[in-house]
């Protein structure tokens, strides 16, 4: 059984930075495809950053490109995402997600993903 549990989130002034960790189990950590995604009140959830374990490649979303860094650590079974220069439209419940079976049209997408953890509150104060 798949288990996702994420970590780090928490209050964070403008300017500021969080790291977000994942804990996987139940998977051969190295075949997944990892991803973080965002939900902020009344709004969908949303790409932030994945990394594909098939091409190492590592989308992010145009919001975050330059400010995120995503990450994994095959021998801890951990994904991180470090988010630096935090801007108030941050704040959201972020999730970590795994696949895989993600195609890469899809490393993107919720739907590309089958196991998600409960998500870690992230706020940003201007």
């Amino acid at each position: 059984q798949v288990q996702l549990v994420e970590s780090g989130g928490g209050l964070v002034q403008a300017g500021g930075s969080l790291r977000l960790s994942c804990q996987t189990s139940g998977v051969t950590f190295s075949r997944y495809a990892m991803a973080w995604f965002r939900q902020a009140p009344g709004k969908e959830r949303e790409f932030v950053a994945a990394f594909s374990q098939r091409t190492g490649s590592t989308p992010y979303a145009d919001s975050v490109k330059g400010r995120f860094i995503i990450s994994r650590d095959n021998k801890k079974n951990t994904v991180i995402l470090q988010m630096n220069n935090l801007k108030p439209e941050d704040t959201a419940v972020y999730y970590c997600a795994a696949s895989a079976t993600v195609i890469m049209s899809q490393l993107r997408s919720p739907l590309g993903y089958n196991s998600w953890g409960q998500g870690t509150q992230v706020t940003v104060s201007s």
